[in-house]
């Protein structure tokens, strides 16, 4: 391959350095996201460790500088990796950088100071490199839901590359001649491992940003379908929800009951403890509905104190039960806030497409009109749309 492997060896570590910098302008734009430094952090130090090789153009050779330079590109795989497991999870191994660090240490001042054999150099090297670069690949290959799959399998893809790359290197070198192998030697492997190696590191920045691209626009779209203060459903993403299930029951006749709650005297806690006490009654709320209510049912913040729940498959009498297990639950709770406590009711109204309709504002006039009879009639009290009330 007629490639200068000088050449190469400055443009990927120009590319690297840039890569850093892009990552790291792209980490302070990137909210709560994590991992983003240590991709960045992981691609600066790679750019440093092929700058410290790129010193070695000529003997004699300074063996620390090519003990350091394969030190940090170590460091800096493992620093992608690290970022691997927090983009994901939040979470790492923070001792990994510093274990590949060691090792890197260990096994270049051993064969490049104390007992110098650049074949058993470049082995060692490219054997870290490859478990390396494998284990970031074997993080990437998981079940995801598309896009961020595509972003995931295509960043593995091309650590797996790099993991290939640098097995067949140690299989090469290990296959030559003793004192046949040198970094700037006339072989074809050094320009096409460069040239390999530079480009599946260009697909692997390109994979992270993707990665954060597809991450942040999932960000946003539940946060455009969620409520800020609470966390459930908003009216906007209940309403498509509601359509969905009402589709489904128009096709397989089987029911859907909704249920409208709305906190008591809400207006009067605002004003004598304040909203942000108000705040923590409605997240109390939220918490204990998500406690009482089926895994295929639905809550959303409807609207102020007003919430609803939708729950498939349910006639009236069924979401009755629910409701005054809820009532009851949230009559109990006390909030305690600067040495006060307070006690809140709720008042719910209930309707279902047998006796609404299958639209679903019909049915939501219904548990409306049987919600506010329920106030009318006392408050604290689940009252059904086709009959009066229910204690």
């Amino acid at each position: 391959m007629n490639l200068d492997l000088r050449t190469m060896m400055v443009m990927i570590s120009a590319l690297s350095l840039l890569f850093s910098g892009l990552l790291a302008l792209v980490g302070l734009h990137a909210g709560n996201i994590r991992g983003v430094r240590q991709w960045a952090a992981g691609s600066l130090y790679i750019g440093l460790g092929l700058a410290f090789s790129y010193t070695q153009l000529a003997p004699p050779a300074n063996p620390w500088a090519l003990v350091f330079g394969a030190a940090l590109a170590l460091v800096g795989a493992a620093f992608q990796y690290n970022g691997i497991q927090v983009f994901k999870t939040g979470q790492c191994n923070k001792y990994i950088p510093w274990l590949m660090a060691g090792l890197a240490f260990y096994q270049n001042i051993w064969f490049a100071v104390l007992y110098p054999d650049i074949h058993s150099r470049a082995i060692a090297n490219s054997l870290l490199l490859c478990l390396i670069n494998a284990a970031s690949a074997r993080a990437l290959f998981m079940r995801l839901e598309q896009p961020l799959r595509t972003a995931y399998w295509f960043t593995g893809a091309s650590f797996a590359l790099l993991a290939g790359l640098f097995l067949v290197r140690a299989i090469f070198i290990f296959m030559l001649p003793a004192n046949s192998y040198g970094l700037y030697s006339r072989i074809p492997l050094n320009p096409a491992s460069f040239f390999i190696g530079s480009m599946a590191q260009m697909c692997i920045v390109f994979g992270f940003v993707l990665m954060l691209n597809y991450r942040l626009a999932a960000d946003h779209q539940k946060m455009a379908a969620t409520d800020a203060l609470t966390g459930v459903m908003n009216r906007r993403s209940l309403e498509q929800e509601a359509a969905r299930l009402l589709a489904r029951c128009s096709r397989t006749g089987e029911p859907l009951a909704i249920m409208m709650i709305d906190v008591d005297h809400f207006k009067s806690i605002n004003d004598r403890y304040g909203h942000q006490v108000g705040d923590e009654v409605l997240k109390r709320l939220t918490a204990i509905a998500q406690q009482s209510i089926r895994g295929d049912d639905y809550l959303a913040r409807y609207g102020g104190e007003e919430f609803c729940i939708l729950l498939p498959a349910s006639l009236e009498k069924d979401a009755c039960i629910l409701a005054d297990r809820l009532r009851q639950a949230f009559a109990t709770t006390l909030i305690e806030f600067g040495g006060e406590v307070l006690c809140s009711t709720i008042s719910i109204g209930i309707a279902d497409s047998v006796h609404a309709g299958l639209e679903f504002s019909s049915l939501v006039v219904a548990a409306d009109k049987a919600m506010y009879r329920a106030k009318r009639d006392g408050r604290n009290r689940v009252i059904m749309h086709s009959v009066h009330a229910y204690a």
